[in-house]
């Protein structure tokens, strides 16, 4: 299995650290977390990572702004929300989501990151 370093931004911070220990049992490694749009653009733009984990909603904006970063530089990035189906930030309705709770199972039982969307 290939450990991806990961990008995780989520405003909740509970749900932030969840996600980061679940994340790292299994081998991967954060290299940068972000709770806010504000923290997270400048990482979006210098940090090495394999793929990002973006909520889709962080402090009531939709994340485009760090998706659009993300996109510019070729990496992958993979939504999780905890809105209801169509909660996906607009310009990119397409974009692999997962609701919070799915990715979390997914994580606990083992489907890695390192394939990416």
């Amino acid at each position: 299995m290939r450990h991806a370093r990961v990008f995780l931004v989520e405003d909740e911070t509970l749900i932030r650290l969840m996600l980061a220990e679940m994340i790292e049992e299994l081998g991967h490694q954060i290299v940068a977390e972000a709770g806010s749009i504000e923290s997270a653009l400048p990482l979006a733009e210098t940090v090495a990572f394999d793929i990002a984990i973006l909520d889709v909603n962080i402090g009531g904006y939709y994340i485009d702004k760090v998706a659009q970063t993300i996109v510019r530089r070729g990496l992958p990035f993979i939504f999780v929300t905890g809105l209801c189906q169509g909660g996906t930030a607009t310009r990119f309705y397409r974009q692999t989501t997962s609701a919070k709770t799915m990715f979390a199972r997914n994580v606990a039982t083992g489907n890695n990151l390192s394939s990416g969307p």
